[in-house]
């Protein structure tokens, strides 16, 4: 594929993630994307099709751009500056409410039951639980952190946060409310709150 087909490609990518942030991805159809794009059917089919085959690409996409601790570590970050960082950038993914994929992931997993090597949200938990086991490790072998069972840690952070995000997305949560649930988890690990 030449360049211009690939940034094409990432064009289309690119605007349909804003269609399935918007409507799920159940809602979604070939027209919806073609409209976004402002491209012929036949353009859209020149690289996709169906608006499954469009969606792995968004999360495929959206996993190859994502850093799981974005933001601002130094070399010099503690393990605990790393996690409550950590928390922050979720925290702001939780309550953003234009622009998330959550429903359309969720809606997605549901009804298409990906075949394991197309399994990106797995993928991404795993790779999560591994980066947050690592921190917590460190943490404990510096003395900074208690843990007995830091792989477990690690998936009760993940379980919680993905907790969080359900409800976001349905009921609702409040900043505050997700605030306790950080400053809970923080606080198993030995991390004090220190009012910030």
């Amino acid at each position: 594929m030449g360049d211009k087909s690939v940034r094409k490609k990432q064009f289309i990518i690119d605007k349909a993630r804003e269609v399935f942030a918007e409507k799920g991805y159940r809602a979604v159809t070939m027209k919806d994307i073609v409209d976004a794009c402002d491209i012929s059917r036949g353009g859209l089919y020149l690289y996709f099709e169906s608006t499954r085959q469009v969606f792995m690409d968004v999360l495929k996409s959206d996993q190859e751009g994502e850093d799981v601790f974005s933001g601002k570590v130094s070399e010099n970050s503690t393990s605990a500056e790393i996690l409550v960082l950590f928390l922050v950038e979720q925290k702001k993914e939780i309550l953003k409410k234009r622009g998330s994929l959550t429903k359309a992931v969720y809606e997605f997993y549901f009804e298409e039951r990906p075949d394991r090597k197309d399994d990106f949200l797995r993928k991404e938990a795993d790779a999560t639980v591994k980066i947050l086991k690592r921190v917590i490790e460190v943490g404990v072998e510096n003395g900074e952190l208690t843990c007995a069972d830091p792989s477990e840690a690690a998936k009760s952070i993940l379980y919680t946060l993905e907790g969080l995000k359900a409800l976001s997305n349905t009921v609702g949560i409040s900043s505050e409310a997700i605030d306790r649930q950080f400053i809970y988890i923080l606080s198993t690990l030995g991390i004090e709150d220190d009012g910030n």
